[in-house]
């Protein structure tokens, strides 16, 4: 039998190549005051697309390349609510020939450390066909790059 895997910990900003700032919303807060946590998700999404969009790489209407979720998960640490500004660290923690992994951690504004932190997959598919990519266009590849974190 193998020994429990060690409780995930929150990360300092320094493990994260890229920040995107996101608002909350009046609405993103559930009954106990708190973001709901489905809403952590969509900042997830929000803050990836929003650094490709911001690159150039991703073109929500007309690219021929579109991601679609796969696989997502976050551990919470700290609670956030509305009216708080967000920091969305963002890297890239491998892929394939098709696929990208990106991790992200979200920041109250200004916190050495993490409140969340989490993964999602993309898997990028043809927007019409809906299948795998045989290669990711220059432009993604080009993003993706900016998102590596050198190793300590």
């Amino acid at each position: 039998m193998s020994s429990p895997s060690p409780r995930p910990q929150p990360e300092p900003r320094s493990a994260y190549a890229r920040f995107v700032t996101l608002g909350t919303r009046w609405m993103d807060n559930d009954l106990y005051g708190h973001l709901n946590n489905v809403v952590y998700y969509s900042l997830f999404d929000t803050a990836v697309n929003q650094y490709l969009i911001e690159q150039g790489a991703l073109d929500l209407h007309g690219g021929a390349v579109i991601g679609l979720v796969v696989e997502t998960h976050c551990n919470f640490f700290e609670s956030l609510a509305f009216p708080q500004r967000i920091e969305a660290g963002l890297r890239v923690a491998g892929g394939g020939r098709s696929s990208v992994r990106y991790e992200i951690a979200l920041f109250a504004e200004g916190a050495e450390l993490s409140a969340a932190r989490g993964h999602f997959i993309h898997v990028y598919v043809d927007r019409e066909s809906r299948r795998p990519v045989a290669e990711l266009p220059n432009a993604y590849v080009q993003a993706l790059q900016s998102l590596k974190v050198p190793a300590p």
